[in-house]
């Protein structure tokens, strides 16, 4: 059961991190860029309770020409524990699933975010 929230949480975490970067995800599906997970690797290391705090961090790792390697985390905020880790590829298709090229500026946005946390 909590396993099962933990891969919404960290999905809402994608779009809240594309949120805070400028990037809308319905405006770029309705420019014709969509971003599935193709791949997910996951540790769980704790379970969550209810109404806990949780934060989920989200960082770029590998940028490819249609895909992005993101490294998860969601940690409970009270005590800094980490619950769950894991990599989670995302891949950039068209609407009717054609592999595109990541976006110009969103390349450079994921670029400088994963040099930045190296």
């Amino acid at each position: 059961m909590y396993h099962a929230n933990y891969l919404k949480f960290m999905e809402r975490g994608r779009t809240e991190y594309f949120r805070s970067h400028g990037f809308l995800v319905a405006e770029l599906a309705e420019n014709g860029f969509v971003f599935p997970v193709v791949h997910m690797e996951l540790d769980f290391k704790a379970p969550a309770l209810h109404d806990e705090l949780l934060d989920v961090e989200t960082v770029p790792v590998a940028v490819g020409g249609a895909s992005v390697t993101l490294r998860q985390k969601i940690v409970r905020v009270c005590d800094g524990r980490l619950l769950v880790e894991g990599l989670v590829v995302l891949a950039c298709v068209s609407p009717r699933l054609k592999a595109k090229r990541i976006p110009l500026a969103i390349r450079q946005m994921l670029e400088q975010e994963q040099e930045a946390a190296a």
